[in-house]
């Protein structure tokens, strides 16, 4: 057996922590989600990333929220409706799947507002052939 040196232990942990760090990718700022990149991060983080849990429930919740904010709009009184799904309905880890896919397929937006380039996704996935709109 082959004496291991000092320097090849102290090179492996270099770069066992350079790639600990590429994998986790999740930082304070993508919290705010001020970009789609944000968003994005967080909705990708890796399961290595110590902040993975919460990154994924996050981008669940941030895309559900907005979602359901766009319902109730469209069944009030002058609502307005611009999605139409199929009958067999995708489901919702299928369409947040969909999205990530489209928004990495799609770096322009990557500077816009979140809401601003899920609701592209959405319009350009699931249009109505007629919209609705309000009175």
């Amino acid at each position: 057996m082959k004496p291991v040196s000092i320097l090849s232990i102290f090179i492996g942990g270099i770069f066992s922590t350079a790639i600990k760090a590429a994998v986790a990718a999740v930082i304070e700022d993508d919290f705010k989600v001020a970009k789609t990149a944000n968003l994005i991060n967080l909705c990708t983080a890796s399961p290595d990333d110590p902040r993975y849990r919460e990154a994924i429930h996050f981008c669940h919740g941030y895309l559900v929220g907005a979602f359901h904010y766009y319902r109730a709009q469209e069944t009030g009184a002058e609502g307005s409706k611009f999605l139409c799904f199929p009958e067999a309905k995708p489901s919702r880890n299928e369409t947040i799947n969909q999205f990530i896919a489209w928004a990495q397929q799609h770096p322009q937006y990557r500077n816009e507002l979140p809401v601003e380039t899920e609701f592209r996704f959405l319009i350009e996935k699931w249009p109505c052939n007629e919209v609705s709109h309000p009175k």
